[in-house]
């Protein structure tokens, strides 16, 4: 199929729910994308975050040739080397006291599994969620999401959910009631815009949910697996939630979702109370298992730390040289640059140019580079951003 054909067949016969771009994209490698052409293009979206080591590693590549060879399919009612050894490793490398792993297929199956394991282990309904969330498009996890343009067409949605303002625990303080069960919380909000915390936030809000026996639930299915510079995004606030949702970047682009938990929460759920027919599939937790070893033998996270430091510098050079940057932010390789109008014409743009860049709401660019990215390659990042800054044909629609 050419390039034409492969758009007109995705038009035709799939549901038209993604906001596409003109591009096919048939190729990747390391930080590199190619389209069916064959002009190259620097990733920066990393397919949303998944391919957090790249595309085509040869190790995740390898993993998952010999496991499919081997096994391709176990349901949970029978025991599986690579499930096991996934859920122990991912055990290891945890917050002390997540000591139980529930596997799924999805980040929004992971906050699901954390809505459910709320409910059963404190008998409460209510959850406390944030403005800004996102937590996902299923019911549960939509109920906990608050953009209004996901949440309207779907109404009613699941009762006894709260959102108060990010970043303030005062507030949550103050919604808490006789029925509320959790909180749940990105330590960095990703969808809408990149917002860090302020300091003491998940601190004071891990405090007050000590407190108040209210369970804390973070969700780093954006931010984990070294994305923020540490394997977990909450490892630089030294907090750890009763619940963690992970997904994304965990098997090397492969779908997965996990729930992690303290035993006595997880423990909570009876047998057939909670699964799913593909969690814990023997290739996924084969690639999941690569995926990490290369995370730790390569450093990825201390890479993602030096080099988010080096590129916020040149975004926040941005941010000072052009009137219409508003603000440069993130923490490792989960980066922002704001503007005080639409991305749309800079995203399209920058394609154009072989850099393939993600929005985070109507006015701010949002950067998910593999953690493999070479400073080579952020230069020419930078390069071409302000090559369109610098441009008399940038469109400008203010929001």
């Amino acid at each position: 199929m050419d390039k034409l054909e492969v758009m007109e067949a995705e038009n035709r016969f799939t549901a038209a729910v993604y906001a596409k771009r003109p591009i096919v994209i048939s190729q990747g490698r390391g930080a590199s994308l190619w389209d069916i052409d064959g002009k190259e293009y620097i990733d920066c979206t990393g397919s949303y975050g998944q391919c957090i080591v790249g595309y085509g590693h040869p190790k995740i590549v390898e993993a998952i040739k010999e496991q499919a060879e081997k096994l391709s399919s176990c349901h949970g009612y029978a025991y599986n080397e690579a499930r096991a050894k996934l859920a122990e490793k991912l055990v290891e490398i945890s917050p002390k006291g997540l000591d139980r792993v529930f596997f799924s297929n999805s980040g929004a199956e992971a906050v699901e599994c954390a809505l459910k394991l709320s409910r059963k282990y404190t008998g409460k309904k209510e959850t406390i969620a944030t403005v800004g969330a996102y937590h996902g498009k299923t019911m549960g996890a939509l109920s906990a999401t608050w953009n209004r343009k996901y949440r309207e067409p779907f109404q009613p949605l699941l009762p006894g959910f709260i959102h108060v303002p990010y970043g303030d625990v005062g507030k949550v303080e103050k919604a808490i009631t006789e029925d509320t069960g959790s909180v749940i919380v990105e330590p960095i909000q990703g969808e809408s815009g990149v917002r860090i915390p302020p300091e003491n936030y998940l601190k004071e809000l891990r405090e007050l949910c000590d407190r108040k026996k209210v369970l804390l639930i973070f969700d780093e299915i954006q931010t984990g697996f070294g994305r923020t510079g540490k394997i977990f995004a909450c490892e630089h606030w030294k907090v750890t939630p009763d619940i963690l949702c992970l997904a994304k970047g965990l098997a090397g682009g492969l779908p997965i979702g996990v729930t992690m938990a303290r035993d006595e929460i997880m423990a909570s759920l009876s047998v057939g109370e909670h699964t799913s027919t593909y969690g814990g599939n023997p290739i996924t937790a084969a690639a999941a298992l690569a995926t990490i070893d290369v995370l730790l033998e390569e450093h990825l996270p201390d890479r993602a730390s030096e080099l988010g430091e080096y590129f916020l510098s040149e975004l926040k050079d941005m941010e000072r040289t052009f009137r219409v940057a508003r603000e440069a932010r993130g923490l490792g390789l989960m980066l922002a640059l704001e503007f005080r109008f639409d991305v749309h014409d800079i995203i399209m743009k920058a394609m154009e140019k072989g850099v393939l860049i993600l929005d985070a709401g109507r006015t701010v660019l949002r950067f998910l580079p593999p953690l493999v990215i070479t400073r080579e390659q952020l230069n020419r990042v930078a390069t071409v951003l302000r090559e369109i800054l610098e441009g008399k044909d940038l469109e400008v629609n203010f929001p």
